[in-house]
């Protein structure tokens, strides 16, 4: 039984961010969970540049990978999780984690990328605390 799926309806119930952009990195869908996990509104984003979520220090890299994959159709990030550093409107920094995929023309020319999203920032603090208290402890085993 093959059922149609709506994928606006997807997006807008899914948990995770969707953000699509185009070849050029500007911002072509900006789903609910996004407001929410990065601040912007969907006319906030819509039509923007990926840097209004990219600390400014990463954005080189970023660019350097993001040309080279539309270039190459290549991306090593397809099937790994990907863990970075990120910016909310308000300017506090974020860590999360997220797939991308490619996206095609009917003529199979690369036209943008689609990210899926999760926010770590909870997570990745809890893991700090972790490693910060267990070498406090190895210290002290040491002394």
């Amino acid at each position: 039984m093959q059922t149609a799926i709506d994928f606006q309806q997807l997006a807008n119930a899914i948990g995770d961010a969707i953000i699509i952009s185009n070849s050029g990195g500007s911002i072509t869908f900006w789903n609910p969970a996004a407001e929410r996990m990065f601040g912007f509104t969907q006319s906030e984003a819509l039509g923007k540049s990926l840097d209004l979520i990219i600390p400014e220090r990463l954005r080189g890299r970023h660019w350097d990978g993001y040309h080279k994959t539309m270039a190459t159709g290549e991306t090593r990030y397809g099937n790994d999780v990907l863990r970075v550093p990120a910016v909310h409107k308000d300017g506090r920094s974020m860590s999360i984690a997220f797939t991308v995929a490619l996206l095609r023309s009917q003529q199979n020319e690369f036209t943008g990328i689609v990210a899926v999203i999760r926010d770590k920032t909870a997570r990745f603090q809890q893991d700090r605390v972790l490693r910060k208290r267990l070498a406090e402890l190895e210290a002290s085993q040491g002394a």
